[in-house]
């Protein structure tokens, strides 16, 4: 970059500060956006000192907290005995523990935030927020309850309690779970909106409550609550080999509504004796096959007050309390999302109805429907059609994916499931009475509660899709536990996948809390010689466990949290689980070689049909698994160096040393050949420095060889793909990195764009370019494991990149790489601190960069194609030069 051109954006920059200041600095200092435990006003925090966190608004450059003072109250006026303050001078607006008196369970606190910044200024208090601790074991005075008979019918039970309140009503929470699925309803209408409560973990070690405000349901006089329950992951067919009654052969409730009066006295309403069962529409609901709901059977007014029961109601039946631990939220719930009108209805060659709702997607169509009653309508749902455009399920195996509505004959009706949802872009309808029309049928779309964080669009409409794709597939597996598929009769939280994913998960959306609460499951399923299961929640059979790269979760993600939300805390709590999977692999590794267990090892890699030349990317698997054994060593002893743990420190160091040299004696020739001359060897071997710093650059380039013999397309499979363009670029080639990413034919990732994929696909040609099929029994078109490269598009592309020794964006290194003929790229990410931003245009020869860094943070900014280094503060920044 010639002296010129330097001076030319350094003077753009200084004007462009100049004039910001000038027009910004009366504008004053604000907090908002405040959260504990990465939750916005939570109800049921079990950490006993939870943790605060707030973003600052600064309209001023390179602003810095220099102190700040939160206060904490049981009263809103923050007047009452209890109040605590906490302040300090410190930088720090992240993830700050409370220190003060010890906080009483069960109990509402309130808090408000103030700081100070380092030009001077003070924020007024913040907006106030509130939080409210978990139940310890003995608040729960509700008792579970069954059905009065033993849980054996597919029908969903129903059960109902009336009671009066007699006084003015202050305020009324209710603590409410169950095995297997509920729905919960006061005084006729739901409680909540959210779906598959109480969300899925471990059940045998912890089942999740659900807490909610319920003040406004309530009335003086009598009231009425009634509970629907379901199969859901408990009790229901989960697992392979048609496995029911997995954790449990009961489903239960437990419920406590706590009512407080304005006189300050209380009342306490329980699941316990008093409560009656009976059954409704609900003839069967299960996640593989779906729910048969029969309209006939419905009992109208059942959740009301007043309601009359008659004989079919039955007393309950009290369960005795199980060993299971009760823990309060710590990931967010699952709700309704988009909806999506039909967009067309299509008649297929086999005389099939089919609805095409232009989007493969998760959750369920809500129908509406008017015929004599009887009249039985069948939906069922699939991701695509065949090649002659029939509705195709075989994919699906053993999964039925419908739902079935028997209508009642008065009106016209609603249907939805309550413990079901399916994969699906089409839908088949039979048996709908009369004409069908598209205003009958929406389709929305359910998943997690996770905020939406990150952004990227290019001057590519296929990259553009791409992105597109990798979003969706994250909402359709997302659902409350991160799944690797969700239509076939699988759905499991398979490890491998996860990790793959992790890093551009947390660029799409936040998801610092449905990782918290995954990898408690991660360490509750642990098995005890410290082996990690394929999946978690483990629903799989003994031997189902160790695989390299998959059980790897269990240091690979903590620490990918960590980078990414700045979250100690989950080091902590995860640190020994992380540590007893590399004790594990020690313990089975000889001669510091990790050469044994069952692994799948590069999945689904590039297999060519006819491979009489040997072109398969076959990579050996125990070179995979000594990969990985490094890694999980090396990110171990990162944990140890955060957590200030020195003998460990110093004892992983050598461990490390002692697997890369077995490493190298094992599975490298003298002149840097690696035993398995395929992408992914040579892609692990360099992510994960194994080898010598001498010997890297010609391992690269034996790569790029590689890569170009294949035409210039990847061969990578689960393993090897989240790190290839990583590798490709930091090694000086980010020329061909672009090459795989713009590739248009199989095997790349715009190929099932260009089929017209709306999200990722399991295989790299689930749809052949003839228009059939891949291996059906393993065919899934919503698998995120690929979409990992969209952390390489938010990092390279854009150039976001967060600095792991100042974690969670507190410092942050924007470096855009532009190539593959894009003319320009826009990333925002809303880190923990605020939005931080990178669009680059190129523009007749001129590159032109705009970069927003949130307050309370700093930026490196790496100019391409220039010399220019950039340390900057928080503020707008604008930079443009000629582009060579």
């Amino acid at each position: 970059m010639s002296l010129l051109n330097q001076l030319r954006v350094k003077l753009l920059l200084l004007i462009f500060s100049f004039i910001f200041t000038q027009n910004t600095f009366a504008q004053k200092l604000s907090v908002n956006n405040l959260t504990v435990e990465h939750q916005t006003n939570p109800l049921s925090v079990d950490n006993p000192l939870p943790r605060f966190s707030w973003k600052i608004n600064s309209s001023l450059q390179n602003t810095l907290q220099t102190g700040y003072e939160i206060r904490i109250s049981s009263a809103e006026s923050f007047k009452n005995k209890d109040a605590v303050k906490m302040s300090k001078k410190s930088d720090q607006s992240v993830l700050i523990a409370y220190s003060g008196k010890t906080l009483l369970s069960k109990t509402k606190y309130y808090w408000q935030v103030k700081v100070k910044d380092n030009h001077g200024n003070t924020s007024p208090w913040s907006p106030t927020q509130y939080f409210q601790t978990g139940l310890l074991d003995t608040d729960w005075t509700a008792k579970w309850i069954s059905t009065a008979n033993p849980d054996t019918s597919l029908k969903s039970p129903l059960m109902r309690k009336e009671f009066n309140l007699d006084k003015k009503i202050k305020s009324a929470m209710i603590y409410i779970t169950a095995k297997g699925l509920y729905e919960a309803n006061i005084n006729g209408k739901r409680i909540s909106n959210e779906y598959l409560s109480p969300g899925w973990t471990s059940y045998n070690d912890h089942i999740q409550y659900q807490v909610y405000d319920v003040t406004s349901s309530l009335k003086n006089g009598q009231n009425a609550i009634g509970v629907t329950l379901g199969d859901g992951w408990y009790k229901g067919r989960i697992g392979f080999e048609n496995q029911k009654n997995f954790y449990g052969n009961t489903r239960a409730l437990l419920l406590q509504l706590e009512v407080e009066y304005t006189n300050g006295e209380k009342q306490v309403i329980n699941s316990d004796e008093s409560w009656k069962s009976n059954t409704g529409a609900i003839l069967a609901s299960g996640i593989y096959d779906g729910e048969t709901y029969d309209a006939r059977f419905e009992i109208p007014g059942w959740t009301n007050s007043g309601f009359k029961e008659n004989s079919t109601w039955k007393p309950v039946r009290i369960l005795e309390k199980g060993t299971e631990k009760l823990v309060g939220m710590s990931g967010p719930a699952v709700i309704k999302h988009e909806e999506f009108k039909a967009l067309k209805i299509i008649k297929t060659p086999k005389g099939e109805t089919v609805i095409d709702f232009g989007q493969n997607m998760v959750g369920w169509v809500i129908l509406k429907a008017k015929g004599p009653a009887g009249t039985k309508i069948t939906l069922s749902h699939a991701e695509v059609l065949t090649k002659e455009g029939n509705f195709y399920t075989t994919n699906l195996r053993s999964a039925k994916q419908q739902n079935q509505y028997i209508l009642k004959g008065t009106g016209e009706q609603t249907f939805e499931p309550h413990f079901s949802f399916q994969g699906f872009r089409y839908v088949k309808v039979d048996g709908y009475p009369g004409l069908i029309s598209l205003e009958n049928f929406t389709a929305v779309a359910i998943y997690s509660d996770m905020k939406p964080t990150g952004k990227f669009t290019s001057s590519n409409p296929l990259i553009n899709q791409l992105q597109h794709n990798i979003e969706w597939g994250q909402k359709g597996n997302f659902v409350d536990v991160p799944t690797d598929c969700p239509q076939r009769d699988e759905r499991l939280g398979w490890t491998g996948d996860a990790q793959a994913f992790a890093k551009t998960a947390a660029f799409n959306m936040d998801v610092s809390g449905f990782f918290t609460k995954w990898l408690k499951d991660v360490k509750a399923d642990q098995l005890p010689n410290g082996s990690i299961p394929y999946v978690v929640p483990n629903v799989l059979n003994s031997g189902s466990n160790g695989s390299a790269g998959w059980a790897d979760a269990a240091t690979i993600i903590p620490w990918d949290m960590y980078v990414s939300y700045g979250d100690k805390g989950i080091l902590e709590t995860q640190y020994e689980s992380m540590k007893n999977w590399v004790t594990y692999i020690s313990s089975v590794a000889k001669n510091d070689l990790w050469n044994s267990g069952s692994h799948f090892g590069d999945w689904l890699f590039y297999r060519p049909e006819d491979d009489n030349d040997g072109r398969a990317a076959v990579t050996d698997k125990y070179m995979i698994a000594q990969t990985f054994y490094a890694h999980s060593v090396q990110l171990l002893l990162n944990a140890a160096t955060v957590l200030d743990k020195k003998e460990d420190v110093r004892l992983y160091k050598g461990l490390l040393e002692r697997i890369k040299t077995a490493y190298l004696k094992e599975y490298m020739t003298p002149n840097g050949k690696l035993v398995s001359n395929t992408q992914t060897a040579y892609v692990l071997a360099l992510q994960f420095d194994m080898l010598p710093e001498k010997l890297r650059q010609q391992a690269a380039e034996r790569l790029v060889e590689n890569v170009k013999s294949y035409g210039n397309h990847l061969t990578t499979g689960f393993l090897g793909t989240p790190y290839l363009c990583h590798v490709l670029s930091r090694f000086g080639f980010e020329n061909v990195a672009y090459d795989l990413l713009m590739q248009e034919k199989y095997p790349s990732w715009l190929y099932p764009v260009k089929m017209g994929a709306t999200t990722i696909w399991e295989r790299w040609d689930g749809i052949k370019p003839d228009g059939s099929f891949q291996t059906p029994n393993m065919n899934s078109y919503n698998h995120y494991a690929y979409g990992a490269i969209g952390d390489w598009m938010y990092k390279n592309i854009a150039g976001l990149n967060a600095v792991t020794e100042q974690p969670g964006y507190k410092e942050t290194i924007i470096a855009p790489k532009p190539g593959g003929g894009l003319t320009s790229a826009t990333a925002e990410l809303e880190t923990s601190y605020g939005l931080l931003k990178s669009t680059w245009i190129i523009d007749n020869g001129i590159f032109k960069l705009d970069v927003t860094v949130p307050a309370n943070t700093t930026a490196t900014i790496l100019l391409p194609k220039s010399d220019k280094k950039e340390k900057v503060g928080s503020g707008n920044y604008h930079f443009e030069y000629k582009y060579l």
